[in-house]
């Protein structure tokens, strides 16, 4: 009767969710859901962090990676901007279940919310969603 389509580099399917194409397709029906505020740590750390603050807007995207074998948190999370700069982690109080969402799959995002580039102090405020 039917057929399944394998879903491979050459069919529409994967060509979308690949991100090579530029687009950004949604799942049907999935909405965004406000987590949590934070603000990014360990940014005073980062080499380039006052350059990378320049360019920032509000509202930019911020993505999340899990770093599991981080030697000081196996929860850890870093956050990285539009063009996968390293700005910093999720604070250690905050970052259990959002680590543990990550882990089983789910798109854990932030968006800037402040920016404070001052010599003696740096702060990223965000707000993390997730969409499901």
């Amino acid at each position: 009767m039917s057929e399944l389509i394998r879903i491979d580099e050459t069919n529409i399917i994967s060509i979308l969710n690949s991100g090579k194409s530029g687009l950004d397709v949604g799942k049907p029906f999935s909405r965004q859901i406000y987590l949590i505020s934070a603000s990014i740590a360990g940014s005073y750390y980062v080499d380039n962090i006052h350059d990378l603050l320049n360019e920032m807007q509000i509202d930019s995207k911020l993505r999340f990676i899990r770093e599991p074998d981080n030697q000081h948190d196996d929860l850890a999370i870093i956050v990285k901007d539009h063009n996968n700069n390293k700005l910093g982690y999720i604070p250690r109080k905050k970052n259990p279940i959002l680590a543990r969402l990550m882990d089983a799959g789910k798109l854990i995002y932030g968006t800037v919310k402040a920016i404070n580039n001052d010599d003696s102090y740096i702060n990223i405020e965000m707000e993390i969603f997730m969409d499901d």
